[in-house]
């Protein structure tokens, strides 16, 4: 049987119908490919990786918004070497009308290459308004951090929203990527716990081969064990194959509730490429209001 067919249509209706996507500096020729896939003003996520420079990462947001799509640039804390470069990014974004929706992230490097350690940081500085942001994401964490302890990530998480609310900025939370619906679904309700209301966009595998999402989950401390890899529809013992993301989908809006969870999104981590999680997004979403 066809994945596809089974979905649910509450998966496309409610949860779909406001998607994004990530893209890096060097994905233009993939993002002009996929494109016409892709919904206008859909927002897609340009990261803010250390082999590229400004000059890329502002003509890749240029790029986004030039086909018809909302650009949403990362901006990572412990990659800015000085306040100049911050502000440098921000005045180019301001300039080409990019940046008034941000991702604020602390970054891979273990130590700070300037004076900013964390996402709160960047926020705390109020440089974000003065350059025109209005919405800022943030991430969030529903298996933990393999550097960062719970209790650091919930008091991190608190600050953000705070902090965002404080200087009138609108925000949402980023989730990382996972296999497993249950704890995904358990961390929201707690984030509503914590009184914190900001819409949630659930990170999601795009379409890709077994070992590069293996691999991604080793980098990133996701938990693949082989009950979750069969649950999801990986394959552990052929890292030949592909898998896609439905089964994941489909549990997530079988688990979904409104009034416990709040506003709730998807947001596709494209490790298999912009062209193949767009061809693929759009099939589900066709086969869903089938």
């Amino acid at each position: 049987m066809n994945p596809l067919s089974a979905a649910s249509p509450a998966v496309s209706t409610s949860l779909l119908e406001d998607f994004s996507l990530e893209m890096t500096g060097k994905d233009i020729p993939d993002l002009e490919e996929a494109a016409g896939l892709i919904p206008q003003g859909t927002r897609i996520n340009v990261t803010f990786l250390g082999n590229e420079n400004l000059r890329m990462r502002l003509e890749a947001a240029r790029t986004v918004k030039r086909l018809g799509f909302m650009p949403v640039p990362h901006i990572s804390a412990r990659r800015l070497g000085s306040q100049a470069d911050f502000e440098q990014f921000l005045a180019g974004l301001r300039s080409d009308a990019t940046g008034t929706d941000v991702f604020t992230v602390g970054g891979d490097p273990a130590h700070p290459e300037g004076p900013y350690e964390d996402s709160l940081s960047l926020i705390n500085t109020g440089l974000l308004t003065q350059y025109a942001v209005r919405h800022v994401g943030i991430s969030g964490y529903p298996e933990g951090h393999p550097a960062i302890a719970d209790d650091a990530l919930w008091t991190a998480l608190r600050g953000k929203s705070a902090a965002l609310a404080a200087q009138g900025l609108s925000g949402s939370v980023i989730t990382q990527f996972g296999f497993d619906v249950a704890p995904v679904l358990a961390w929201i309700e707690e984030v509503r716990g914590h009184g914190i209301t900001l819409p949630v966009r659930i990170g999601v595998p795009g379409p890709a081969g077994v070992r590069r999402l293996m691999s991604y989950a080793a980098r990133f401390g996701v938990v693949t064990s082989a009950s979750i890899a069969k649950k999801y529809g990986l394959s552990i013992t052929n890292l030949m194959g592909t898998a896609g993301p439905d089964r994941f989908l489909r549990a997530v809006a079988e688990g979904y509730d409104p009034a416990r969870h709040g506003e709730v999104k998807i947001h596709f981590y494209t490790f298999g490429g912009l062209k193949a999680t767009s061809e693929w997004v759009a099939r589900f979403r066709k086969e869903a209001l089938a």
